[in-house]
């Protein structure tokens, strides 16, 4: 049988609900008016309880308040199978009978407070100037509800529960906590005071943070923490004195920075500078040891051309000689031999291809490694004689402007006789002695031998 269900009791029932629209915590009273009492409630009263509320019965007892929940939605006369804790006390206090005491209290879930707060004017100092105190405030707002309304009446007991006595608790508590984050932000976050105002957005998270494990502490949730502004009294002395120190401060450091970057850009220019010269000064000397040696070079191969044809005309000579002894001797009639000159020749030439080859191997090793540098179309600079590369229009070492020179190249001729390339000055072939541009005859009879032609057509000797 119901516990409230007896409408054989005289009074007035009661209607309990909450019709306020805003609101996180309200207290119910039977003539609306706020009391930190209990109320007597009767058999019969009806209870309505919108979804997202809690309807909190508190009922005060010797070891403490007890509590009976009812969520909505819910809208039916009190029961006893709705109030289990209220069919004990009614029965064994109050024997049954009504109205019993309890002090009543929605708790709305969906619901938010918000407190606006200010903080008063306090002195921040920077660590590095002590003596500066800078006069500083904020302004905001902070937001929060209720998840877990348990724990909520748990630990705020709700006997005599004041809302206004709750938010100024909760307000206090967080201006003490962000007064700390303002103290702490130039020495544990590198804030400086003069220009704390720049940093709402990271002192705000510092300080949300730090509001989460106060906000649980009272059972509630907090939703938003909104710093608005963080204002410095800059017409304070302290600020006035701090701002001249930190702005010579900063001068002096700009300055000797400045200084500092431009000694470094002098210094690398000039690094570049005589890496510049340097590098100009070895291609100089290069281009120069190059040319030297193309020129010497030249030399040694005029000059082997120039020995063998001395050498093969002196052995003519002799041979020459010899031939007119030897017709005097054995003929009597005094003529010169063709056959032994045209040997002697042969020999001479042999004799000074041998030695052209001789020079050939020993320069050998002063042309072929210097054959990779080679200098051929140079511009040797009128005004300084510097050697300069190919195609350059400026001389390297002294600015004049220069006109290239057409590449040189040696005109060559063939041997008759062997067929040798040779270069088109030289007088004999370096190969075999046979003078330039002359025609072929053989060694043992003296007679022509037509151009290619590989033996003698009067004698069969073999040709040279």
């Amino acid at each position: 049988m119901g516990l409230f269900n007896n409408k054989t009791e005289g009074g007035i029932m009661d209607a309990i609900r909450c019709d306020e629209h805003q609101y996180l915590i309200w207290k119910w009273s039977p003539d609306g008016t706020p009391s930190k009492k209990e109320n007597a409630i009767r058999y019969g009263s009806s209870l309505r309880v919108k979804d997202g509320e809690v309807a909190v019965f508190v009922y005060k007892q010797k070891d403490g308040p007890i509590q009976d929940f009812i969520e909505g939605p819910f809208d039916q006369t009190i029961k006893t199978a709705n109030f289990p804790i209220l069919t004990s006390i009614v029965g064994l206090a109050y024997g049954g009978a009504s109205p019993f005491q309890a002090e009543i209290y929605f708790i709305n879930l969906s619901g938010n407070i918000q407190i606006k707060w200010g903080l008063p004017m306090f002195d921040n100092f920077d660590p590095r100037y002590p003596d500066f105190g800078v006069q500083t405030t904020a302004r905001g707002s902070l937001t929060f509800n209720i998840t877990d309304y348990k724990n909520f009446i748990k630990l705020n007991r709700m006997i005599g529960f004041d809302i206004e006595d709750f938010k100024s608790q909760i307000k206090s508590g967080f201006i003490g906590k962000l007064k700390s984050v303002l103290i702490d932000a130039p020495i544990k976050y590198g804030i400086p005071v003069i220009q704390i105002e720049r940093h709402i957005e990271a002192i705000n998270e510092i300080a949300k943070n730090k509001i989460v494990e106060l906000t649980s502490d009272f059972g509630v949730n907090l939703k938003r923490l909104d710093i608005e502004s963080i204002e410095i009294d800059k017409e304070s002395e302290g600020y006035r004195d701090l701002k001249a120190i930190t702005k010579d401060i900063t001068s002096s450091t700009v300055k000797v920075q400045s200084e500092v970057n431009i000694k470094n850009i002098y210094a690398t220019q000039a690094i570049n500078q005589e890496n510049v010269e340097e590098s100009m000064r070895i291609q100089r000397e290069e281009m120069q040891r190059a040319q030297q040696l193309a020129t010497e070079t030249q030399f040694i191969k005029t000059h082997q051309i120039n020995i063998s044809g001395d050498i093969g005309k002196e052995m003519a000579s002799h041979v020459g000689e010899i031939g007119q002894s030897g017709g005097t001797g054995g003929g009597g009639g005094g003529g010169m031999n063709p056959g032994s000159m045209i040997a002697g020749m042969a020999i001479g030439g042999a004799v000074g291809n041998q030695m052209a080859g001789m020079l050939n191997q020993q320069m050998g090793n002063i042309n072929q490694p210097k054959m990779s540098v080679s200098q051929q179309g140079s511009i040797v600079c009128p005004k300084c004689n510097t050697v300069n590369p190919p195609e350059t229009k400026f001389c390297t070492s002294c600015g004049t402007p220069l006109t290239p020179q057409p590449i040189q190249q040696d005109q060559m001729q063939t041997c008759n006789n062997c067929k040798s390339q040779y270069p088109g000055g030289a007088k004999f072939c370096p190969n075999c002695g046979t003078p330039a541009n002359q025609d072929k005859f053989c060694l043992e009879c003296g007679t022509k031998i037509a151009t290619g032609g590989k033996f003698c057509p009067n004698c069969g000797k073999p040709t040279i």
